[in-house]
């Protein structure tokens, strides 16, 4: 059968820099197939689905070599336009591709561009609204809802016109576990009943194999470095070896001394078999049970920041905190989680001074935080959106990090020595002199993090924060916010939809549920509570799922940190 999609030795270079971003791409594609693109950040993933969508060189001027066919067809140097009736695409960045001044305006766009009957279109409008269960949002404006929100009602808009093939650019970055897995499913569903041809660029690899792929292309500086099936993929040790994330049941499973390639179903750790599997694994946890857990590395139990009495709605009428009550102690590393549009960016708006409450109080020990400016409170409260894009403010990387500095008046020397430092941790040195705008979206959101982690604050929230990162990079940044955690006696706030960073990191989990807290333990324990993961639009991780069937009482905990180590 002749590919639908046929990239042949496809180079692309943008006008603004010296070296092409792809290099001899070479990849066919069959209709009905569902691809998983992955790479590191800055890969080129993003670049090539620009030209896939005909955004380059139409929208990114740059110069293409090589030749794209689409149905037989040569494309490469298509209108966006005429490339759109044939690719439907969903931004990882989901505020770029709003037009409507509600969400109803918004899923309706294209079919009011393809002229369909009025009453044709707000049926489709209304089935897509409640496939994607965002019905209850359809007067809205899209910039007022959640990321997850927004995530939706973007894929609601491109799905319902039809195209034969979908694109999209971490489609799961902003949604809940539960979310995604429905996400996942959807796309299963319409592949099979529209023979779909889908292709995924996404970081959260584990979450994207619990619905299946037909193959996993790996890029890496450019170039396609390993197009295999899943299985493949998985035991050939390719993730590791291009700084992605390995599953962590897999982890367990080569840490236990399995060899990959005996195992069967191996991407479904509820199915998985191998010789002397459950022998491995109970010698292995043994061998880890008798050695001492670490202490929890909190020093005492002050509380640092106190919200008490908290009351506030949006002027749409929605209402989110009722008498709203929460302590965080001094020195704790934290995940908020819960389903999207719960309140949990709300809630830490609020605390960064972004949002003003109706009544209540937000202190930090002493401090009346709702006293002091938005400046004033930043000396200690550190806030990393979960859009780097809303965060910048300077053009060029290196005054990025600067700038905080400059305004405390800090010399020119010892800036360049901390920022310099930041920014090799980070892996941005090199892009120091560069423009903001050309980095790619997990290049942005490492500079918005370190932009904050200059100032030293007192409690930093971090709002998704290995959101479009590769492992390499993530574990990086997690490890220098771990280290201030320790050193500073920081109070570190994560909000995350991503549950092995929670299981990793958190010594603490409060999840959130329509402005409440429904639950607020550990992080082993909460995994294990199906009740509290099903109201607040969770799931259990792959290690969960495998250790719960041999033995649920094993330490996570334990086994988590050994295979950290």
């Amino acid at each position: 059968m002749a590919p639908l999609l046929e990239l042949r030795d496809v180079s692309v270079q943008y006008d603004t820099q010296a070296t092409p971003t792809l290099q001899h791409i070479n990849l066919t594609i069959h209709q009905g197939e569902k691809i998983l693109l992955t790479g590191r950040s800055g890969s080129g993933k993003s670049t090539l689905a620009r030209l896939l969508n005909g955004l380059i060189p139409s929208e990114y001027a740059g110069t293409v070599t090589g030749r794209i066919n689409l149905s037989g067809q040569d494309v490469t140097q298509q209108s966006v336009f005429k490339r759109s009736l044939v690719i439907g695409t969903v931004l990882q960045d989901s505020n770029a591709q709003f037009v409507g001044l509600t969400t109803g305006e918004d899923i309706a766009f294209a079919l009011e561009n393809d002229a369909l009957v009025h009453s044709q279109l707000m049926a489709k409008v209304a089935d897509w609204a409640a496939e994607l269960h965002v019905t209850d949002l359809i007067d809205l404006a899209p910039q007022v809802l959640s990321g997850g929100e927004k995530q939706r009602v973007a894929m609601a808009g491109v799905l319902i016109d039809d195209e034969p093939i979908l694109l999209l650019d971490e489609p799961l970055a902003s949604l809940d576990p539960a979310s995604g897995q429905r996400m996942m499913k959807l796309l299963s569903r319409l592949q099979a009943e529209d023979d779909l041809t889908i292709i995924i660029g996404e970081h959260r690899i584990e979450d994207i194999l619990t619905g299946g792929v037909d193959r996993i292309v790996i890029l890496d500086d450019g170039q396609v470095v390993s197009d295999a099936t899943v299985p493949q993929t998985l035991t050939s040790g390719q993730l590791a070896r291009f700084g992605l994330a390995t599953p962590t049941y897999i982890q367990l499973l080569q840490a236990a001394g399995l060899d990959l390639k005996q195992v069967k179903n191996i991407e479904q750790p509820d199915e998985l078999t191998a010789p002397d599997l459950e022998q491995r694994l109970k010698q292995f946890v043994a061998s880890i049970e008798s050695t001492p857990e670490l202490s929890s590395g909190m020093l005492n139990d002050e509380i640092g920041l106190r919200i008490a009495r908290l009351n506030f709605g949006y002027p749409t009428g929605q209402h989110i905190f009722t008498d709203f009550n929460l302590n965080f102690k001094a020195d704790e590393m934290i995940a908020i989680v819960g389903k999207n549009g719960s309140g949990k960016s709300t809630l830490m708006q609020l605390i960064a001074g972004f949002l003003n409450p109706l009544s209540g109080e937000i202190r930090f020990k002493q401090t009346d935080l709702l006293a002091l400016s938005i400046k004033e409170r930043a000396q200690y409260i550190g806030y990393v959106a979960q859009n780097p894009n809303q965060m910048f403010t300077q053009a060029n990387v290196f005054d990025e990090v600067a700038i905080g500095l400059r305004l405390r008046g800090i010399a020119e020397s010892e800036i360049k020595t901390q920022v310099d430092r930041l920014l090799k941790i980070a892996d941005l040195y090199e892009f120091r002199h560069w423009p903001v705008s050309v980095l790619s979206y997990g290049q942005k959101k490492r500079l918005s993090i370190i932009a904050v982690l200059i100032l030293q604050p007192k409690v930093l929230i971090l709002d998704e924060p290995t959101a479009g990162q590769d492992a390499t990079h993530a574990k990086s940044l997690i490890q220098l916010v771990t280290e201030l955690h320790h050193e500073e006696r920081l109070t570190v706030i994560l909000i995350t939809h991503d549950m092995n960073l929670l299981q990793t990191v958190a010594q603490r989990t409060i999840a959130m549920v329509d402005g409440q807290v429904v639950a607020d333990m550990e992080p082993s324990e909460l995994l294990q509570n199906k009740s509290i993961l099903h109201v607040a639009d969770l799931r259990q991780t792959g290690l969960m799922t495998l250790i719960n069937r041999f033995d649920s009482t094993w330490s996570t905990a334990q086994i988590v940190r050994m295979l950290n180590e």
